[in-house]
């Protein structure tokens, strides 16, 4: 049972900053919307503002990438090899596709969280403003060897989605961004979603803040990429899951695939499909992500059809609600 005045109580003790909502259906059961998009101009939060999903974008990534298999321009057993030649040449030539998808490729990453420490301090390897497009990344990815074989162990990896979306252009003959749009966003009805350019955000979208004060500009790329860095509002998130178990992203029998636990992390109560985080009992979906001055948590409870998200633009300003939205689900 939903308890408002829980959430309400968390809010405001956590100095929520950002949106939660909680739904079944087209009807909202509960809706709080705290602080300011810019600090600033003391520009208020409001239920329609534009949040960054961090890598939350993952799943649109591979939602992407099963469309495109669905048409049949890329295959789960296609190689990265097969595409990219030899521009990463100390990837294994055995990675799939579907490795990729379920972060068993073995990879090495550029962006490795386990050995993150405190995300706000995390400052990438080259200039924020080149990284514009998936090809902006080979620099960064070409320098790091394998790690494991591939398919032998489950392994978060932000490398991963990223060369997966350079797998998605050269598949599919666009651009990642514009494929994204075409294969996930236009058919779910999510108007607002898309990949704005963190130095020139309109006024509809909040600027990410640091613990210190400051914004997150220096600290993410200029424009997200397959591993993170969408933009969105709570609205987008609505009419993502109604259209997803409707079949307009991808077929049925493709989504339970992608939501089938195939890995288990032992200790987290957690479970990993093909771009889907999950219980290990398969209920509910999730997709979360965090980055410095972002956080985004989002679910759907399958049996019950009830769904919820927390956007924030603070690096932790998701957790204390989702952990009470977790115990209420």
């Amino acid at each position: 049972m939903l308890d408002l005045e829980e959430l309400t109580s968390v809010a405001d003790e956590s100095d929520f900053s950002g949106v939660a909502v909680v739904s079944r259906g087209d009807d909202r059961t509960a809706v709080i919307v705290s602080g300011l998009a810019d600090r600033a101009s003391r520009r208020a939060i409001t239920v329609d503002t534009l949040f960054a999903t961090a890598s939350a974008t993952k799943t649109f990534t591979a939602l992407t990438a099963v469309s495109l298999v669905e048409s049949g321009e890329l295959g789960l057993p296609t190689t990265l090899r097969e595409l990219v030649g030899d521009q990463l040449p100390h990837v294994d030539p055995t990675v799939t596709i579907e490795h990729l998808l379920g972060h068993t490729s073995g990879v090495g990453d550029y962006l490795d969280e386990e050995q993150l420490g405190d995300v706000d301090e995390h400052i990438l390897g080259v200039s924020a403003h080149t990284l514009e497009s998936p090809d902006d990344y080979l620099p960064l990815l070409a320098v790091h060897r394998q790690v494991s074989s591939p398919g032998e162990r489950f392994a978060y990896n932000n490398s991963g989605f990223v060369m997966l979306s350079i797998a998605i252009e050269r598949a599919g003959g666009k651009s990642f961004h514009g494929l994204v749009r075409e294969r996930v966003f236009e058919p779910a009805g999510m108007q607002t979603a898309g990949f704005l350019r963190t130095d020139d955000l309109p006024e509809a979208a909040a600027i990410g803040y640091l613990e210190n004060g400051r914004s997150n500009v220096f600290h993410l790329p200029v424009i997200g990429g397959g591993d993170g860095g969408a933009y969105l509002n709570v609205a987008d998130m609505d009419a993502f899951w109604r259209s997803l178990f409707e079949g307009r992203i991808v077929s049925p029998a493709m989504l339970a695939m992608m939501t089938t636990p195939r890995s288990d992390l032992p200790g987290h109560d957690r479970a990993y499909g093909l771009g889907f985080w999950l219980r290990p009992s398969g209920d509910p979906v999730m997709l979360e992500g965090m980055d410095a001055g972002v956080s985004f948590r989002s679910a759907y409870d399958r049996p019950s059809g009830v769904g919820y998200t927390v956007v924030s633009n603070t690096s932790g300003g998701v957790w204390p609600l989702a952990t009470c939205l977790d115990r209420q689900f």
